[in-house]
């Protein structure tokens, strides 16, 4: 089974209600503006989760020759990652960085 379901479009943010326009370059799944997510996947972009709780950004890990933005479902209370984005707000990428 495809373990990765490429979905990319505008949303806007639950969080801050920032319009958040599409990535163009892989699946947009945070906010670049204050980074929240939304956990609404099991696998990437498949739309099967059903708690649907806002992810707050916690933290910060190397990845390769990036980085990813660690999540906590502030509903369930599960820990995800996602890779950081192009166009993502890196002030607060770095107050992240600064809580490990």
């Amino acid at each position: 089974m495809k373990k990765f379901n490429m979905i990319d479009e505008d949303f806007i943010c639950l969080n801050c209600n920032n319009k958040v326009p599409k990535l163009n370059y892989s699946a947009r799944d945070h906010c670049p503006n204050c980074l929240y997510s939304l956990h609404v996947d099991i696998n990437p972009g498949d739309r099967s989760n059903n708690c649907k709780g806002l992810m707050k950004p916690i933290g910060i890990e190397k990845y390769k020759d990036t980085y990813k933005i660690i999540y906590k479902c502030l509903k369930c209370g599960e820990i995800h990652k996602n890779k950081v984005a192009l166009d993502d707000n890196m002030d607060l990428i770095i107050k992240l960085s600064s809580n490990l």
